[in-house]
């Protein structure tokens, strides 16, 4: 835990090293982790923002020659992992899932989904709707589950597709090219664990936003109307 810890806070020292040990290859590294983490329900944990932004950065003029990425193929191959990974989670979660919500459960991959967080991605997905599908994606762990709940409620597959299709440009384009902007700027490259915590937490406000109106709203609800007297 520790290490998966220093890893995430300091993205920018170990990308840098498995570029230069991997070279071409680390392109396809990085595609398989985005795949990874938009299309199997078990990796939520994977870094998603925080990767693409420091990805980004390694893509500026200012990267050395020996771990500057290319902006353009590295853009196209995370849209394309990103827009892969949202559709095999959409047919996953269109045969297991129906299996999963009416508890029957599937042995260890059974066990290896957090039910917690898949209730969170339904009840997003209930109140936006194919949105979830875009809005999701800028949204940690919540993006790893929307697709797979918006297969097992058996969305129309041309209408996921679309979503699918816009919310992977907008999150990868947005982030990679914010890394590109911002990421080899003195004081960004000084303080990048406070940039990586710093992505973390506005990535992570829609759902305080959301936990904090749903606690108003059961609050307001519990005040209009009061227990009866006996």
């Amino acid at each position: 835990m520790a290490e998966l810890l220093d890893i995430l806070l300091h993205l920018n020292k170990h990308l840098g090293d498995l570029i230069q040990a991997h070279g071409e290859w680390f392109y396809g590294i990085a595609s398989a982790v985005i795949f990874a983490e938009t299309g199997l329900v078990v990796f939520p944990f994977l870094p998603g923002d925080s990767l693409l932004f420091a990805l980004g950065a390694f893509t500026s003029a200012d990267s050395g020659e020996a771990t500057r990425l290319n902006l353009w193929l590295l853009l196209g191959l995370l849209t394309a992992a990103a827009i892969a990974g949202d559709a095999v989670n959409y047919h996953l979660g269109r045969y297991f899932g129906p299996r999963i919500f009416r508890g029957e459960g599937l042995g260890f991959w059974g066990r290896m989904l957090n039910k917690r967080h898949l209730d969170r991605a339904h009840q997003f997905y209930e109140k936006y709707g194919g949105k979830a599908v875009v809005l999701g994606r800028f949204v940690p762990i919540v993006r790893t589950f929307v697709p797979f709940v918006a297969g097992a409620g058996a969305m129309n597959y041309r209408r996921f597709v679309v979503y699918n299709i816009v919310g992977a440009f907008a999150w990868v384009w947005l982030c990679v090219l914010a890394g590109n902007f911002f990421g080899n700027m003195p004081v960004v490259q000084k303080n990048f664990e406070l940039v990586v915590i710093g992505i973390i937490v506005v990535s992570l406000i829609p759902i305080a936003l959301e936990w904090w109106m749903h606690r108003r709203s059961v609050s307001s609800g519990s005040a209009d109307h009061p227990r009866q007297a006996h």
